[in-house]
């Protein structure tokens, strides 16, 4: 949904960007409201979104508001205004912040955002921004990621998760850096916390699996019987007989039931199953 809103805002500036360029309220109504729905905002419910919200500074033009309490301003300019590299407008939103006592405070011009924690002893101003999001440079994935901090569900953990991603951009830049591929750290991550799954293609045949898997959406267990290869493959025949239609269902077990009794040699046995891989357009793995 994020993505989507995302993409109907830059379409709307790239087919209107002179009405955006001189038009603050167009702004507002056409590219930061579409967003902040999108992020779970109810943009006409004064409960959540307060407009002109008075401070000793002046107005800010939105307070957001969860249990009651606001959680952060919002300042809007018109798509002319750099949000990112003009002082002067952060600085006010940080006065609006400050007056209130309110933490954070998110400057845009419905492309360019940019999140601020309001105060913090013995930081500058732009020390304290949080983080930037330009929808017209950065790719959608990284733009809409970021974006989602200033979600319902996340606002309140924006700071948190920030310095998170703030840390992990580093080291993962570093790693690079170091030799390691991106594909490697991908894997690396993804399989924390879960059992090593070593792919068909990569065994030799002298294996013992202790466990089975199909990849779907993630690696799938399946139940494993006996701990051979062949074990491994009649639990993927198991597999593909549960999801196929009656008359291939019947031609599987018609194969198992061959398989079960013969002594099948392990070269055959990882022939078998990487056919089942491109037929059937799976991916199968076994762990150690």
């Amino acid at each position: 949904m994020l993505e989507q809103a995302v993409l109907e805002v830059m379409s709307r500036i790239s087919s209107h960007r002179n009405l955006y360029l001189r038009n603050e309220e167009a702004v507002k109504q056409h590219l930061i409201g579409e967003i902040m729905q999108a992020l779970g905002w109810a943009w006409s419910n004064p409960e959540e979104i307060r407009p002109e919200e008075r401070t000793e500074d002046g107005r800010a033009d939105y307070a957001l508001i969860l249990n009651g309490e606001i959680v952060a301003f919002l300042e809007a300019k018109n798509l002319s205004v750099n949000v990112i590299k003009r002082d002067e407008p952060l600085r006010q939103l940080a006065r609006y912040c400050f007056s209130r006592g309110v933490r954070y405070g998110i400057l845009t011009n419905g492309a360019k955002w940019i999140v601020v924690k309001s105060f913090s002893e013995g930081t500058s101003l732009r020390e304290r921004i949080l983080f930037i999001v330009d929808l017209e440079e950065e790719p959608l994935e990284r733009a809409t990621l970021k974006l989602t901090l200033l979600s319902k569900e996340r606002i309140l953990e924006l700071e948190k998760i920030s310095s998170l991603l703030s840390a992990f951009e580093v080291s993962y830049r570093e790693l690079l850096g170091l030799g390691f591929g991106e594909e490697e750290l991908m894997n690396f991550l993804k399989s924390h916390g879960k059992p090593s799954v070593i792919s068909i293609e990569k065994l030799s045949g002298f294996e013992r699996p202790r466990a089975v898997y199909v990849y779907e959406n993630g690696w799938k267990p399946l139940p494993l019987g006996e701990r051979t290869l062949k074990g491994a493959l009649i639990s993927v025949l198991n597999y593909l007989e549960g999801r196929s239609s009656p008359g291939k269902a019947r031609e599987i077990r018609q194969v198992r039931d061959i398989l079960v009794p013969m002594d099948v040699p392990a070269e055959k046995v990882l022939k078998i199953l990487r056919g089942i891989e491109e037929e059937e357009g799976i991916r199968i793995g076994v762990e150690l």
